[in-house]
């Protein structure tokens, strides 16, 4: 895949004249006949058997496409209206619902949960601290990527707003944003599920499943010419995944965020700073999502990863209102490059975007 990237790198550079002030980055003679060439190329390369991408722009749509298959075995093709499992990137609808509850001054950013009287494991770290993976002194490494930990937030947001947590998702985010291809929880799939009383409508619950019955199959990849299906266990949604979507849905999300329609100004521009140690060394985490910079523009990003079955990668620049999403339905978008270290570059997927774009 390395040498796949000196070719992207050489590509660029020949394109590098069609990409400037005078032009607009995305038309047919832009970056897009590139960037649709050399995704195909790099999830070949990768063995991914289905893939979905977009380019969002102030919340509209400005490219999307599908690649390779949803289900290899029906060679049923992967599209923009693709759903899949979202991984750990679910942990950004956890913040968002944090902060709202942070606006609201239900919580406050710097008090140990404790004294709110939440019953965590962790009871005096500070809501910043979860939402940044920021580890207190004498936990070891100021920052540490843990998903586990994140998830004690699943606890937190059903203080804030006593229903379960998914309940939540489903309200305040998917139902005001219409995103009808999104799923709270891959569970609800099974009609025999207990559920509490009133949680859904038997409407509601009936379109979550049709949504779930299109989702693309997982798949182990063993090779380029080996992906075999994988099925994860049927689990709810919670603070740190969960999440069935798609790359259309992702960009209403997107432009609520970018619309302040989710949350104030004030609120994004803090939540999208690396958050400080206390030592005042800059951590790769703002409050709930990556933070870095690239070619001197800041990026705003989170991946996601589900084991054997699904990833996802989501590249914000904020300053231009520019969003890229990438789906798919192997772990091969993310697990060969480290993401959790927090530098988005590592990953080949990422680099191609943004040498595109900055």
């Amino acid at each position: 895949m390395r040498r796949l990237l000196i070719g992207v790198v050489c590509v660029l550079l020949g394109v590098s004249t069609l990409t400037t002030a005078q032009q607009p980055i995305f038309t047919p003679f832009g970056i897009v006949p590139v960037l649709d060439s050399y995704l195909e190329a790099l999830r070949q390369q990768a063995g991914i058997p289905g893939m979905s991408a977009a380019i969002i722009r102030d919340g509209q749509i400005l490219w999307e496409k599908g690649y390779g298959f949803q289900n290899v075995t029906t060679r049923e093709r992967a599209t923009p209206a693709t759903p899949y499992m979202l991984g750990d990137a679910s942990g950004t609808v956890a913040a968002i619902l944090l902060l709202q509850c942070v606006e609201q001054r239900r919580l406050d950013l710097d008090t140990p949960l404790g004294q709110f009287g939440i019953d965590i494991p962790e009871r005096t770290a500070t809501l910043r601290d979860l939402l940044s993976h920021r580890q207190n002194p004498g936990q070891g490494e100021p920052f540490l990527y843990n998903p586990e930990r994140y998830g004690q937030l699943t606890a937190v947001m059903e203080w804030c707003a006593p229903q379960p947590y998914r309940k939540s998702v489903s309200h305040r985010i998917l139902n005001r944003l219409a995103m009808v291809d999104s799923v709270p929880g891959t569970d609800l799939r099974d009609p025999n599920l207990s559920l509490p009383e009133g949680l859904y409508e038997p409407a509601e619950l009936e379109g979550y499943r049709r949504v779930l019955d299109r989702m693309a199959v997982g798949y182990k990849v063993e090779s380029r010419s080996r992906a075999d299906r994988f099925d994860p266990i049927p689990a709810p949604m919670t603070s740190t995944g969960g999440l069935v979507t798609t790359v259309r849905d992702l960009a209403k999300l997107d432009g609520a965020l970018d619309n302040r329609i989710l949350l104030l100004d004030a609120t994004l521009a803090q939540a999208w700073q690396p958050v400080t140690t206390s030592s005042g060394a800059a951590t790769p985490m703002g409050l709930g999502w990556f933070v870095q910079s690239y070619n001197g523009q800041r990026v705003v990003w989170h991946f996601g990863q589900v084991p054997n079955a699904y990833s996802s990668l989501i590249i914000k620049l904020p300053e231009r209102n520019l969003t890229f999403v990438l789906l798919a339905n192997s772990d091969k978008l993310v697990a060969p490059f480290n993401l959790p270290a927090g530098d988005v570059s590592r990953s080949l997927f990422a680099t191609l975007f943004l040498r595109l774009v900055t």
